[in-house]
């Protein structure tokens, strides 16, 4: 391990260069994976040694790192990878990670962390100013569902709070649980299915809502079905936005949200995964103004192209944080917060974290505004081209037109053809999504990768119709 010692230090510095090199030489072509079915796969892995009675050593234990893993690892910086939300990561952000391991800081209290700290709580009040929020606190999460999750609870201590004074961290939920609902797209993320289950509401609770010929939230019947709710004895008290949903793209309209929110009484919550980073593009009037939501989940490991895990959860107002605060004497003590050291274990539901504000504060000093403009226009503009490509061309169908940078679509035959087309392209290297609309079996294209070119996006096209015409 790291020490003041040379030798350790030494030790330190071969090792992450050669485990560079290894990453380096293990991408010789442009696929994005090696084929390999699962099966061969797994006899492969089943081979390794996982607790020999001795070590075999560092020499040893990266040769078969680099024989056996490395060939069959998910290249997400392929320009033929653009199944899922799962973006390449920047090259100074992977660097960034080097740092975060190896100081190992945690950030449930200043002395695990004081500059991590102190870079977390600059970050969040600069994401606070760039998504519009005034005087407005944050936490970072482990990703977007832990986001969801914490501002569904959020959400719900502050309803039950403004509606009777009851203390759910106290009391636990009141006799009228049962009635409590949320709404959603019936399109949203199922992080806010999860949400009601932990919560103990169950997923009766959440309230899918319908929506229109974009895919976004048909608020007309959304404000319909709350109050018919009302009426038959329930009690509304969130509503998720989705700002770019999973498989589309598509984004509910924030500020008829916050008119209904305001309506019924209710918190609004901006599920901003995945759209929050065209707010850097010139698309960015597409999502809306987010600071209209009382709170807005913005993932780092998807359009601003940071490794895993990189989230947070923005407030407008910081006191409904307080839902996660209590009091533990070894961690957040009162004198702490009287003489100036932050303890933010408070703002969380996680206690050991990452200090993952650093991949953020690195790469957005690097690239600036300007930089990560170019980055998201291009994948923005990447969709733009592909859906203009297909929906002029009868071999396809393409429902929704691109909000963001995903494109769904499938080739005008049966579903077992477009089942049988993700598959042959996966053997070859070509990792596309695959999911169902209408019923019916699509495929998809999620094109993050800024280094993506028209010309692989057509030869991509030719591609799948070949496949097309072997399999019918």
């Amino acid at each position: 391990m790291l020490s003041p010692s040379a030798s350790d230090k030494e030790a330190f510095i071969t090792a992450v260069a050669e485990a560079a090199a290894a990453v380096a030489a293990s991408y010789s072509d442009s696929s994005a994976f090696s084929g390999m079915d699962p099966y061969a796969l797994r006899e492969e892995i089943a081979g390794l040694p996982f607790l020999p009675e001795e070590g075999i050593g560092w020499d040893e234990a990266l040769r078969r790192v680099k024989e056996t893993i490395l060939p069959h690892m998910l290249r997400t910086w392929s320009p033929s990878y653009m199944p899922h939300l799962h973006s390449p990561a920047l090259i100074e952000s992977i660097a960034a990670e080097v740092i975060i391991a190896a100081f190992n800081s945690s950030m449930d209290s200043w002395d695990q962390g004081p500059a991590a700290t102190e870079i977390e709580v600059k970050t969040v009040n600069e994401l606070c100013t760039l998504f519009g929020y005034s005087g407005g606190d944050g936490v970072f999460t482990s990703g977007g569902s832990q986001s969801n999750i914490s501002a569904a609870v959020c959400a719900r201590d502050w309803w039950i709070g403004r509606n009777g004074g009851w203390d759910v961290k106290k009391k636990g939920l009141p006799d009228t649980w049962r009635r409590l609902r949320m709404y959603a797209s019936g399109i949203s993320h199922f992080s806010f299915d999860k949400a009601a289950h932990l919560m103990g509401l169950g997923y009766d609770a959440v309230v899918k809502l319908p929506i229109d010929s974009r895919c976004a939230i048909d608020t007309e019947e959304a404000e319909r079905i709350i109050e018919r709710d009302k009426a038959d004895g329930y009690l509304p008290f969130m509503i998720a936005a989705t700002i770019g949903t999973t498989d589309f793209g598509s984004i509910d309209d924030i500020a008829e949200l916050r008119r209904i929110a305001d309506r019924h009484g209710m918190y609004l919550h901006a599920d901003a995964a995945y759209g929050s980073g065209a707010i850097l593009s010139s698309y960015a009037s597409r999502i809306g103004d987010l600071s209209l939501a009382d709170s807005i989940t913005v993932d780092f490991h998807k359009m601003f192209l940071l490794p895993i895990s990189a989230s947070a959860l923005l407030v407008r107002d910081s006191s409904v944080l307080d839902a996660f605060q209590l009091h533990a004497d070894y961690l957040n003590r009162e004198e702490d917060e009287e003489d100036g050291y932050i303890n933010l274990v408070g703002k969380s539901m996680q206690t050991t974290r990452r200090f993952d504000a650093l991949k953020v504060c690195i790469s957005f000093m690097m690239r600036g505004r300007n930089g990560y403009r170019e980055m998201m226009d291009r994948a923005i503009g990447n969709a733009e081209h592909f859906y203009g490509r297909i929906s002029s061309d009868s071999s396809f169908i393409a429902p929704v037109a691109p909000s963001l940078s995903s494109v769904v679509f499938a080739i005008d035959s049966d579903d077992e053809t477009n089942k049988r087309i993700r598959r042959r392209l996966l053997s070859e290297g070509i990792v596309i999504g695959q999911t169902v609309f209408q019923g019916r079996t699509m495929l998809k294209f999620t094109l993050l990768n800024p280094a993506l070119t028209h010309e692989h996006i057509d030869g991509l096209i030719e591609r799948i119709k070949e496949l097309a015409e072997e399999l019918r």
